[in-house]
C-alpha cells in the first residue's frame, strides 16, 4: 500500500532519473522577469490599519560597517512605481479545495522523501557546472561538536528562529549551517583542524555580535596561542572572548578581523523543510528549499556606502534593482556575498532556481538593516555548546532583543497584534488571544526561567502543519513561487492588493521602532 502512496505522490529516487536536469528550468528562463522588484517580499505589502507594526523587526537601525538605517520603511510603502501592485498573488489563493485531494498519510509519505540526495548526485556529474554543488551529507551526521562526519567542514548552528513567517507555526521549518575558508580551518602547517576551525567560528561570532561576555563554546587558547579572555594567560578551555584579536589563527593568521564582518570564503547552508509534526524537531526530509551563500569579496566602507547610496537614489527615482550573476552561478548582493538557491520542481525534485526566483532571495539578504553582514543566523545562535549542533526548538526559550526587556516573541504578539506579519494565524490568535486579548502571562511560560520552550510555543498542531504542507504543495505542483510561496489555504486578509496610499500610518499612531536587533539578550 505505502509503493502505491509514494507512486501516486510521484516519489523522486534518491538516484537522478534520466529525465532529471536541475538546470533546465533556469536556463531556460534566463534574462525573463516579470516582477523586477521581485526583492521586495509579499510581507512588504501588509496592510498595518494604523495599529499592527511588523515591520520593525526588519527595518531599524543597523550596526557595523555594512550597517543600513532603514526604518523609515515602517513610515512609509516606499516603492517603484513597478512595486505598487502587489505581484504576490498567491496570496489571494484559495486552495482548500485542490490541497484536499491528499490525505494526511499522503502528505506524511510526501514530506518523508529524500530530494536532496539526487540533487547531489546530478550537480556532482554536471560538466561545466560552475554553481554550488551540495556536499554535506546529512545522513552520515555529526560529531558532538556540531561538526559534519563527512569532512566537509560544515559545522551546525543552533539559533532562535527570526520572528515571523519562520516560525514553525507558519508552515516550515529550517536549519543553517556554517563554514570558514580552508585557510581558517587549518593550522599554520595547512593541515585541516577542527580545533582551529572552532576558534576562528568563535572569533567570527565575537566579531559579529559585540558582546564580551557571550558564551561561544569552549575554545582552546593554547593552540590559538591569543589571550582570548584577556586574563593574561593561555588556558586550554575558555568560553569568552573578551579582547577581540587583530586577525584569526592558524592559516588565517594574516586574515584581519574586522567588526561586524565575515572573512572571505565564509560559506552558509540554509535548508527550508516542511512540518513534520511526528518530528521530534519538527524537520521533515523533504527540502522545500537550499539556500547557499557565500562571501566572494569585501567591499571597502567607502564603495559600500556609495552603493547604499545609488540604490537610494535609484529607488527614489523609480529605477528597479539589479544583480550580477545568472541563475547557474547564483547572484552578488552589494556585499560582497554570492546568493545561490534551489527549489522544487512539480514532481518534487529539487531544481537551481531561475532569474527571478532569485531576486526574492536579494532584498532579505542585503537589503534589510536589521541584518548583520547580510546573514540572520550566527549573531542569533544558542549560547554555549549547546549552540553547536542541529537546529532543534526544543529546550530554547524566549530571550529579548539585545536593549530590550521584554521577551523577543512575546514583544512582537504585542506589536503585531497576531503570529505572523499578514495576522492570518488563527490557531495562534485562538491559543494566546482569548477573546481577543494578548495572554501574556502564558506567552511567557517560554521565557528564559520559564517552564516551557519554542517548541512548545511555535510548534503549529498536527491538522495546521499538514493543511499547510498542502497548501505548498498545491504551489508546488503549480510551479507559482514567482507568485509567492507563502502557504497559506484561504485568502489573506491583511495585505494589499496595490499601494495606493504610501502612509502607513504607524508615524501618525506613534508606533514606528527603530530599537529591531538581531542579536539577543541570553
Amino acid at each position: 500500500m505505502l509503493s502505491i502512496v509514494l507512486a501516486a505522490c510521484g516519489a523522486p529516487s534518491d538516484a537522478p532519473a534520466d529525465d532529471y536536469d536541475p538546470l533546465a528550468t533556469a536556463l531556460a528562463s534566463r534574462g525573463h522577469v516579470e516582477n523586477p522588484e521581485a526583492p521586495i517580499p509579499p510581507l512588504c505589502y501588509t496592510a498595518t490599519d494604523g495599529r499592527s507594526n511588523p515591520c520593525y523587526v526588519c527595518h531599524t537601525v543597523g550596526v557595523g560597517p555594512f550597517g543600513r538605517a532603514d526604518w523609515d520603511l515602517q513610515v512609509e510603502y516606499a516603492f517603484s512605481d513597478a512595486a505598487l501592485e502587489n505581484r504576490w498573488t498567491n496570496l489571494f489563493v484559495d486552495r482548500t479545495e485542490h490541497a484536499a485531494r491528499w490525505d494526511d498519510d499522503a502528505m506524511l509519505a510526501w514530506i518523508r522523501e529524500d530530494d536532496y540526495t539526487a540533487l547531489r548526485r546530478a550537480l556532482e556529474q554536471r560538466e561545466g557546472y560552475a554553481g554550488y554543488v551540495p556536499d554535506l551529507d546529512f545522513d552520515r551526521g555529526f560529531d558532538e561538536r556540531g561538526f559534519a562526519r563527512d569532512g566537509s567542514g560544515w559545522r551546525a548552528l543552533r539559533y532562535k528562529p527570526f520572528p515571523g513567517t519562520f516560525w514553525p507555526t507558519n508552515g516550515s521549518t529550517d536549519d543553517v549551517f556554517v563554514r570558514l575558508s580552508r585557510a581558517l580551518r587549518s593550522d599554520a602547517q595547512g593541515a585541516l583542524s577542527d580545533e582551529i576551525h572552532a576558534i576562528n567560528l568563535a572569533i567570527l561570532e565575537a566579531a559579529l555580535t559585540s558582546d564580551p561576555e557571550r558564551d561561544l563554546g569552549p575554545i582552546d587558547e593554547t593552540i590559538a596561542r591569543v589571550d582570548l579572555d584577556g586574563d593574561g594567560a593561555l588556558s586550554s578551555r575558555v568560553t569568552t572572548i573578551r579582547v577581540l584579536p587583530s586577525h584569526y589563527v592558524g592559516g588565517g593568521a594574516d586574515v584581519p578581523v574586522i567588526p561586524f564582518t565575515h572573512p572571505i570564503g565564509t560559506e552558509y547552508l540554509h535548508s527550508v523543510r516542511y512540518v513534520d509534526p511526528d518530528a521530534p524537531d519538527l524537520r521533515s526530509r523533504r527540502m522545500k528549499e537550499l539556500r547557499h551563500m557565500r562571501r566572494v569579496d569585501a567591499p571597502d566602507r567607502g564603495s559600500l556606502l556609495a552603493a547604499m547610496e545609488e540604490e537610494r537614489e535609484e529607488r527614489d527615482r523609480g529605477r528597479v534593482p539589479s544583480f550580477r550573476g545568472a541563475p547557474d552561478v547564483g547572484y552578488r548582493n552589494a556585499f560582497g556575498w554570492q546568493l545561490q538557491g534551489f527549489i522544487e520542481d512539480a514532481r518534487g525534485r529539487l531544481r537551481v532556481q531561475t532569474e527571478e526566483e532569485h531576486r526574492f532571495c536579494m532584498g532579505c539578504h542585503g537589503g534589510l538593516g536589521v541584518t548583520i553582514d547580510s546573514v540572520f543566523s550566527l549573531p542569533r545562535r544558542v549560547p554555549g555548546a549547546d549552540g553547536w549542533r542541529v537546529q532543534d526548538l526544543r529546550g530554547m526559550q524566549d530571550a529579548p532583543q539585545s536593549g530590550h526587556d521584554v521577551p523577543e516573541i512575546l514583544e512582537y504578539f504585542q506589536r503585531v497584534g497576531g503570529a505572523d506579519e499578514l495576522r492570518g494565524n488563527d490557531e495562534m490568535r485562538a491559543r494566546f488571544w482569548p477573546g481577543g486579548a494578548l495572554d501574556e502571562r502564558s506567552v511567557r511560560r517560554a521565557s528564559l526561567g520559564g517552564d516551557r520552550d519554542l517548541a512548545w510555543l511555535l510548534a503549529p498542531s498536527r491538522a495546521r502543519a499538514l493543511d499547510l504542507a498542502r497548501a505548498y504543495r498545491v504551489i508546488v505542483e503549480d510551479q507559482s513561487f514567482t507568485r509567492g510561496r507563502d502557504a497559506t489555504l484561504r485568502p489573506a486578509q491583511h495585505v494589499h492588493r496595490r499601494i495606493e496610499e504610501p502612509d502607513s500610518g504607524l508615524e501618525a499612531a506613534g508606533l514606528v521602532r527603530t530599537d529591531g536587533r538581531l542579536t539577543l539578550d541570553w
